[in-house]
């Protein structure tokens, strides 16, 4: 199985907008063994993308269990992971919210119906974007005891650090009529209070108040929580979505079989990026935009800029690398200027150098595809030599491949699957800056990546890398691989 997260004596289970919420090669997992995820749903709230169905109209009105796993893509805003209640009024909320300005980004838990609302929100920030979390609400509000009508589990441990913990009344009825359950948003159409990333394995529990340990488990050899298959009932009206069916991402695979109905949500919103096996995306906390227009990022953090112009960004990747060889893609929808490489591990971002220029990182090997390629070290740029076949590659629709060499302190670029300007080597592997991210300046433009979990782009001929992983539209060279969890566990520093 593929494990992610520090272990559970040394983590954060949040974490701080610094490259902490890189994966680091301290931080990488083991061959799966046991149970997989093999796919997750991707949500966009600028696109309104939710799910919703209506409750069975025997639900309890006073026990149930939502388990899911979230990885975040944005950071900003309040962004819902699953509302049960009627819209327009209070019900049952499981958030992400920015309410208090000194606990940003906490988890968000409303218990309530009919306009009577018990709202709780944790100490803790919740604010990694390349580690997949999972979260457990379980509710019985008959127990006696207060603080046992909701139990909140992260990754595996028991929230108790609450800024502000209200218990429902013993006996308080949720709402069932009318009420629905949704993921993604608090409406079924509008996308208010909208998700931005990728959920997985999401059980609902009807009638029963169940723990987390149902759904997950210590790994013996890591001591990190991971998946495990969920062999109880699932109540009355309980469901289980897995994502499995493309054509039928709404399907319920368990409980009352009753389907979910899709907002904005197509087949392609299928991912492979999940708890078992997660890749590489972009990363929000860390980039950098200046320029009212600049910079941006959507669809599951893999589209960087903004095709309105007015200024330059960069952008750099989850992943850190310090061994192995690596293959990722970059599509081109403006065709003004790019620049496509490598950075070294940028210390919290401050290794941008320039305001003008979105190749000036310290350090970075890049691609200009108006025709050169650039080496930035220590403050000064080195043309490391021609690179003008590359400019035959930069137009609308060009999809230019990324395979990166950290055994032999090489990197390739490939247009339309063809070798460009040869292999590179580059001074950015030397011993003090080893750690590598995948790494994208623009002026202007914008463009889509694909590190082989999500795409926004279709592949027109489907290539995996030799593990079989990934999705890209080119074959990865021999001996290069996604970058993702399972790949780094064999080959990663």
């Amino acid at each position: 199985m593929a494990l992610f997260g520090k272990k559970l004596a040394e983590a954060k289970i949040w974490l701080k907008p610094n490259m902490e919420t890189l994966q680091r090669t301290a931080n990488r997992g083991s061959v799966s063994t046991g149970y997989d995820i093999d796919n997750s749903l991707k949500l966009e709230d600028d696109n309104t993308e939710n799910l919703y169905r209506a409750l069975n109209g025997s639900t309890s009105t006073t026990k149930f269990t939502i388990s899911m796993w979230a990885k975040r893509t944005e950071i900003n805003g309040s962004q819902l992971l699953y509302h049960r209640g009627v819209a327009g009024n209070e019900g049952v909320f499981l958030r992400f919210a920015t309410e208090n300005a000194s606990y940003p980004e906490a988890l968000q838990v409303d218990i309530g119906a009919s306009g009577t609302n018990s709202r709780s929100y944790t100490t803790a920030s919740f604010r990694d974007t390349s580690a997949w979390y999972h979260v457990v609400l379980a509710v019985d509000t008959t127990q006696s005891t207060a603080t046992d009508r909701f139990k909140l589990y992260v990754n595996g441990n028991l929230i108790t650090d609450f800024a502000s913990r209200n218990n429902p009344a013993e006996d308080f009825a949720m709402e069932v009529s009318s009420a629905k359950h949704r993921h993604g948003a608090y409406n079924d159409t509008d996308g208010f209070a909208g998700y931005c990333g990728y959920i997985a394995e999401c059980h609902y529990i009807d009638g029963s108040q169940v723990a987390q340990t149902e759904f997950g488990e210590v790994d013996s050899d890591s001591g990190i929580w991971k998946p495990k298959a969920y062999a109880g009932s699932y109540g009355t009206g309980g469901y289980y979505l897995d994502f499995e069916a493309s054509g039928d991402l709404g399907a319920n695979a368990e409980g009352d079989g009753v389907d979910f109905t899709l907002n904005n949500i197509a087949a392609a919103d299928q991912s492979t990026d999940t708890p078992t096996n997660n890749f590489c995306t972009l990363n929000p906390l860390v980039n950098f935009k200046y320029g009212t227009n600049a910079g941006g990022m959507t669809n599951g953090a893999t589209v960087f800029g903004d095709n309105t112009g007015g200024g330059i960004g960069g952008a750099f990747g989850t992943f850190a690398v310090t061994a192995g060889k690596w293959y990722w893609e970059v599509k081109l929808t403006e065709q003004v200027a790019h620049y496509i490489g490598i950075s070294a591990y940028p210390d919290d971002g401050d290794n941008v150098l320039s305001t003008s220029d979105p190749h000036q990182v310290n350090s970075s090997f890049v691609f200009n595809i108006s025709g050169a390629r650039i080496e930035y070290i220590n403050g000064g740029s080195v043309t490391a030599g021609s690179a003008d076949a590359f400019t035959d590659f930069h137009s609308v629709g060009d999809v230019i491949s990324i395979a990166l060499n950290m055994d032999d302190n090489q990197i390739s670029m490939y247009g339309n699957g063809t070798l460009q300007a040869g292999v590179a080597n580059t001074s950015i592997f030397d011993a003090a800056n080893k750690m590598v991210v995948p790494f994208h300046g623009t002026i202007n433009d914008e463009c889509q990546y694909n590190f082989g979990g999500y795409s926004v782009w279709t592949p027109s001929s489907v290539q995996n890398d030799e593990n079989g992983y990934g999705t890209f539209e080119y074959a990865p060279p021999s001996g290069y691989y996604a970058l993702c969890t399972q790949n780094l566990a064999l080959y990663g520093g």
